[in-house]
């Protein structure tokens, strides 16, 4: 049976990549992704064939991943962080859909939440939701009822997306709704080109968060009411008793 592995490239280059991961993409003919992580592994992965494209070109290249793997090339489609959150792993699935003999093998990876947490210090540890600032393909009505519920229910939150060329107040609009329900100190931090060069990152406040410039190589994460801020790390507490 002919395979697709869709593979999570985690935060960066190949040493926060896991072993299963690196060792699929090396017995794989073909390598299909977005042009921006090609070019984060391509030098890792000599004699490969590369199919890349730009941004919002993801059923290309799903397509393009099929034909090579119909075929009968072993084929790769890569994703940052994990494949299955905000990656490529389903349009692959959908795309294939009517191809009971193709074999689609997710590999998992290190998705920006948890990569971002640990530069950040212990931010999620306990209950925390994923929200993407994105309206591409989710109406932005949608992302506010989300961004209410999840801020009344007290969830430590971590946005993706929180910012583009054509959405540079979404992290703002984003802050606006969230403040309605939680008091503006509450710690938040970013963090810039996670696992990558020039990685940097920021603990400030929900408050603050409003003034920040962000892009759409940043993480965002915000607190709950128990977050705090322990020796320049945030750390939300899961309730163990200490004494």
């Amino acid at each position: 049976m002919a395979k697709i592995y869709v593979v999570g490239l985690g935060p960066g280059g190949v040493d926060q990549m896991t072993k299963k991961a690196y060792d699929i993409l090396n017995k794989c003919d073909v390598i299909a992704g977005y042009q921006v992580y090609v070019n984060l592994i391509m030098d890792d992965f000599p004699g490969k064939e590369f199919l890349s494209t730009g941004m919002r070109k993801e059923v290309d290249r799903c397509k393009m991943a099929l034909d090579a793997a119909v075929s009968g090339k072993t084929v790769a489609v890569i994703s940052s962080g994990d494949a299955g959150v905000y990656g490529m792993a389903g349009v692959m699935c959908q795309v294939a859909a009517d191809h009971s003999d193709i074999d689609i093998d997710v590999i998992p990876g290190i998705t920006a939440a948890c990569s971002g947490a640990a530069v950040l210090g212990a931010p999620i540890i306990s209950d925390f939701c994923l929200i993407s600032l994105s309206d591409l393909l989710t109406p932005w009505e949608k992302i506010e009822k989300r961004l209410d519920y999840a801020s009344k229910a007290d969830f430590c939150i971590c946005i993706y997306n929180p910012s583009s060329v054509k959405r540079r107040d979404y992290l703002q609009k984003a802050c606006d709704i969230m403040l309605k329900n939680q008091n503006g100190n509450i710690p938040a931090g970013i963090v810039r080109n996670i696992g990558r060069e020039g990685e940097t990152f920021e603990i400030t406040t929900l408050q603050e968060l409003c003034d920040k410039q962000v892009d759409m190589f940043s993480t965002v994460i915000i607190g709950n009411t128990q977050t705090e801020v322990i020796n320049g790390r945030i750390v939300t507490p899961r309730g163990y008793r200490l004494r």
